[in-house]
């Protein structure tokens, strides 16, 4: 077969299961159709074939984030900034910028204070080492309302968040001096006169007081999401992931924000997305109507195409008080994506697993909570073939590792946060330090293992070289140093293993012929340069379906 595009004089790492490193590959509409030595793939060219000469780079597969939350990147850029803000004079000062190119009374919505992707050690960033109030706001923005966002809390992993408020803003959503918190872990800081000073401080992850207190703010709006997405996935592309599993679950918001571009033919990242179910009431009545009007939409392999793809529901326990002041924003989500209503008792949660796999609905949860329910619902429906899925792993017992084993339940890392931030933390708390994201052993269980970011950040090198070195960020020790994965076994665990997490290793996650023409060119390979380095790998060149959609051309070659 004649190909449309050779990429040769490289070092091809196939991924195959004999693990081969080629020269060259060949691409013919969307398919690999060789791989192989320079002389043989180069035979395949013809007068229209694109030859591009890798200079002796590596190429791997596209990778596969197997829990991505990809629609939240681009969200980051639709509030200004306030990175780099050193002073509270410095926050004023991108404020009043702000005012001169806004009209008198409009909005003015930032992000948070801090320098992302972690937003870390904030308000001590600040010369000041607080927080500005209301009335500093004040002296910039007098006729405008101005809301400081707080940070979506996981991409930092410490509390507590803060958003902040000038007067303007105070006013227009009703918040007085007898304005009483919406739950117990939101503050309203007042002055000694009993005045609120615009700052609110909230003790959890996920910011509740946008979604109630300050829910006169402009919110997301379906523009801007499908604009996010579309800037997400050029983020996404920009270091080689080409594949996304959103394992959290996505609300109908995000999931038409998905359909939108897919139905002007313009995602450039193969997205597999579970439902995240909004139960409502949660009565049984109201759970039975819902999954079957889910059904036909999500069992099996679920409604899509190689593009997209809908299929499974995310099962959570235990609702709480502080979701349930979230889910009255509902449908809108701010940055969770997911539903805030998602959780269920666990006795009503048992009866939905059983439902779920008598309709061959795939499930998947975070952590090993639902481990349980999901023996109980093997018992009844045998699931140890359909690939029920636990998520964000943190640590695991050796009895763990072997019921994961025998229900077939693939798993998926969080080692962002349980290695790179938290690893040192968990060495200290748990008594086998052993047992913190346990890789190795999970690989000689037979338990297959995909690598997540969790968006925090975007790059699935992090991960890959988490598995690698096992470094904690403050202590620099290394976590667990038996459970080190070796290089190419943690490229496996982000490519062929991401595929196998949706029932398409024969389709993708690693370069043979037959499969999909999804592949990166590298600044760096990751199986030879120095092990700190593969963290800061980027791809020079992605190619999805054939066509190059980051790198110096747009479009087929």
């Amino acid at each position: 077969m004649a190909a449309d595009l050779i990429l040769h004089s490289g070092t091809v790492i196939t991924v195959d299961p004999a693990g081969r490193v080629a020269e060259a590959v060949a691409v013919a509409d969307d398919r690999i159709v060789a791989v192989g030595g320079n002389a043989e793939v180069r035979a395949l060219a013809h007068g229209y074939t694109c030859l591009i000469d890798l200079g002796g780079r590596a190429v791997v597969p596209g990778l596969v984030d197997a829990h991505a939350h990809m629609d939240r990147e681009g969200l980051k850029a639709v509030c200004p900034s306030l990175a780099g803000a050193a002073s509270i004079d410095d926050v004023l000062q991108r404020v009043k910028a702000l005012v001169r190119a806004t009209a008198p009374g409009e909005w003015i919505v930032t992000m948070p204070l801090g320098d992302p992707p972690f937003y870390f050690d904030v308000p001590t960033n600040l010369k000041e080492g607080r927080f500005p109030t209301r009335w500093e706001l004040d002296r910039v923005a007098p006729r405008n309302p101005v809301y400081i966002r707080a940070i979506w809390g996981y991409w930092r992993h410490t509390l507590p968040l803060v958003s902040i408020a000038n007067s303007e803003a105070l006013r227009r959503a009703g918040v007085t001096r007898e304005t009483v918190p919406p739950w117990e872990g939101v503050t309203i800081e007042k002055d000694s006169r009993g005045e609120p000073t615009g700052v609110f401080v909230e003790q959890t992850y996920m910011p509740l007081v946008e979604l109630s207190l300050m829910a006169a703010a402009p919110r997301f709006s379906h523009d801007e999401r499908v604009r996010a997405l579309s800037d997400s996935m050029r983020i996404y592309v920009a270091t080689g992931t080409t594949s996304v599993v959103e394992g959290h679950g996505v609300a109908e918001e995000v999931l038409r924000a998905y359909e939108t571009l897919a139905g002007r033919r313009d995602l450039t990242v193969r997205a597999h997305l579970f439902l995240s179910p909004s139960w409502g009431a949660g009565d049984p009545a109201s759970i039975r109507t819902r999954l079957d009007a889910w059904q036909t939409r999500i069992a099996g392999r679920g409604a899509g195409d190689a593009f997209l793809r809908v299929a499974g529901l995310v099962g959570e326990a235990n609702p709480t008080l502080d979701n349930a002041v979230r889910a009255r924003a509902m449908p809108y989500t701010g940055w969770a994506g997911f539903a805030y209503d998602a959780a269920l008792p666990r006795a009503a949660l048992r009866e939905v697993l059983r439902e779920a796999a008598r309709r061959e609905i795939r499930v998947a949860s975070m952590g090993t909570d639902l481990l349980d329910l999901y023996e109980d619902v093997n018992r009844v429906v045998p699931i140890r073939d359909r690939r029920w899925v636990v998520e964000h792993v943190s640590t695991l017992t050796a009895d763990e590792i072997a019921r994961i084993r025998d229900l077939g339940v693939v798993v998926t890392t969080h080692t962002n946060r349980y290695l790179f931030k938290e690893g040192e933390i968990l060495r200290s708390r748990v008594g086998a330090e052993d047992s913190i994201v346990p890789l190795r052993s999970l690989q000689d269980a037979g338990v297959h293992v995909a690598l997540a970011t969790d968006n925090v950040p975007t790059s699935l090198f992090h991960p890959i070289w988490h598995a690698v070195a096992r470094l904690d960020r403050s202590s620099r020790r290394i976590i667990a140093p038996g459970q080190r994965l070796g290089r190419e076994e943690a490229l496996r665990a982000a490519t062929l293993e991401g595929a196998y997490l949706t029932f398409e290793e024969s389709e993708k996650g690693s370069l043979e012929p037959g499969k999909l023409a999804d592949l990166a060119v590298l600044s760096d390979n990751p199986f030879t340069c120095p092990e700190d380095r593969i963290k800061d790998i980027t791809a020079e060149l992605t190619i999805v379906a054939g066509q190059i959609v980051h790198g110096p051309r747009n479009g087929r070659p």
